[in-house]
């Protein structure tokens, strides 16, 4: 015959496992918001720290309001930026720096620092208009294996001209999951290359996600995917 006390072990393995899924959906919820907030609020104070201390003593805040305003330093490099950035498209700007990097150019190890710390510079800020055109399919590293990639551009120069194909050829990076900031740059013909109807957002979220997030899994306004024909 049962007994209160048969039930009671079950009754508590229940509360714990639903205190255990709201204590993971807590996390789930808090750790996003909680480490943007950190990262930003760290960058900031890591740019204040670089920034502030260049400015004079006298034209520091907290000596006319008692309290040091984080996110100063933030603004007085965004300006500087800005007038700096505006100087430099100018007539005397441009010749100023050209005249700066032809003394750095006559330096052995100082041109070399500086033209790889320039030509990182160029590709990350200077370029950043450009993006990827499109999401596609490819099969990489072998046919019969399908992986996710972008197509960055058609390739051109001596790459188009010496590559053994008579059509269009794609630049395509392919990312690695689950950092897709790191990957490979292949290049493929065009009639290699499938292209997808998905956004570039939503293939990096499959990317990062390593295939469990799938784009519109769930979106009503989207039409369904056509089901296979019952055999």
């Amino acid at each position: 015959m049962n007994t209160p006390f048969d039930e009671e072990p079950q009754r508590r393995g229940g509360m714990l496992s639903g205190f255990r899924a709201s204590f993971l959906t807590g996390l789930v919820v808090i750790a996003p918001v909680g480490l943007t907030i950190w990262l930003i609020w760290s960058v900031v104070g890591w740019i204040d720290g670089f920034v502030l201390p260049l400015i004079p003593h006298q034209f520091r805040p907290e000596q006319y309001i008692g309290i040091n305003l984080r996110g100063l330093g933030v603004i007085i490099f965004l300006v500087f930026t800005v007038i700096v950035g505006w100087i430099a498209k100018g007539l005397i700007g441009r010749s100023l720096i050209h005249f700066a990097e032809s003394l750095v150019n006559r330096m052995p190890v100082v041109r070399s620092i500086y033209s790889g710390i320039k030509q990182i510079s160029e590709t990350v800020f200077a370029q950043s208009e450009r993006s990827f055109e499109k999401a596609c399919l490819i099969q990489y590293p072998r046919r019969g294996i399908w992986a996710i990639g972008f197509i960055s551009t058609s390739a051109r120069g001596e790459v188009a001209r010496r590559a053994e194909t008579g059509g269009t050829l794609y630049s395509i990076f392919v990312p690695t999951t689950p950092n897709p900031t790191s990957g490979f740059l292949l290049f493929f013909p065009a009639e290699d290359v499938i292209e997808l109807d998905m956004t570039i957002e939503e293939a990096a979220k499959l990317v990062i996600s390593a295939g469990l997030v799938y784009p519109n899994e769930k979106d009503p306004t989207r039409p369904p995917e056509p089901e296979d024909p019952p055999e």
